[in-house]
């Protein structure tokens, strides 16, 4: 996916003022962005916002997007960014609404809210790294983390990998799929909650 040479082409073209390309850019990933709000169960009015403003977005970063190629990760990251955020500001809205009804109490799931969308947003970046994968990589994994995984002589046969190459061969996917542009703020902030758990700790010692 980042050697595409077809999605490098959308992007040069666009950043340099093509409309065809930005049409044909909007067209090709239309679907993602409209995908992962549906997701996030944005209403169909908050959906058409959020693609706004990712394309808006698009249209700044253009110029200085330094590998074209990772335009699917950067596409996906942005767009849980900004559902994320109206998807708080709508939550928030609701609860003040009820707080001025003296008939309806204060919605109590608030936190379980915040973790489906902590939630739906690593999946979708997992999703988003995954579609980056070369296609043998994705079959690979798909095969191995089916239930029941498959065996490795069936993967063998129908991906024409060697049995003892099979291990290997699912290593260096899982490090594609770590460095993966997608995962990048997945990464960032796993390496932050640890970093802050890790302070506690020793405040906790300490003590």
């Amino acid at each position: 996916m980042r050697d595409d040479p077809t999605i490098i082409g959308l992007v040069t073209g666009a950043r340099d003022g093509d409309k065809v390309a930005w049409d044909a850019l909007v067209e090709r990933f239309a679907p993602l962005v409209w995908s992962i709000c549906r997701r996030f169960r944005l209403s169909d009015a908050d959906s058409s916002d959020v693609g706004q403003t990712v394309w808006l977005y698009l249209i700044e970063q253009l110029p200085t997007l330094r590998e074209p190629a990772a335009l699917p990760g950067w596409l996906a990251t942005t767009t849980r960014r900004e559902c994320l955020r109206v998807a708080k500001l709508t939550r928030g809205r609701e609860q003040r609404e009820v707080s001025t009804d003296p008939e309806l109490t204060v919605d109590t799931g608030a936190h379980a809210v915040d973790e489906w969308l902590l939630e739906e947003e690593r999946n979708a970046a997992l999703r988003a790294a995954f579609a980056q994968l070369p296609p043998r990589c994705q079959r690979l994994l798909s095969m191995l983390l089916q239930d029941p995984p498959a065996h490795y002589a069936d993967i063998s046969a129908e991906l024409g990998i060697p049995i003892g190459g099979i291990g290997p061969t699912r290593s260096r996917c899982l490090e594609k799929l770590r460095r993966s542009p997608a995962l990048a703020p997945l990464v960032e902030a796993t390496r932050e909650g640890a970093e802050r758990r890790a302070g506690r700790d020793r405040s906790m010692v300490d003590r």
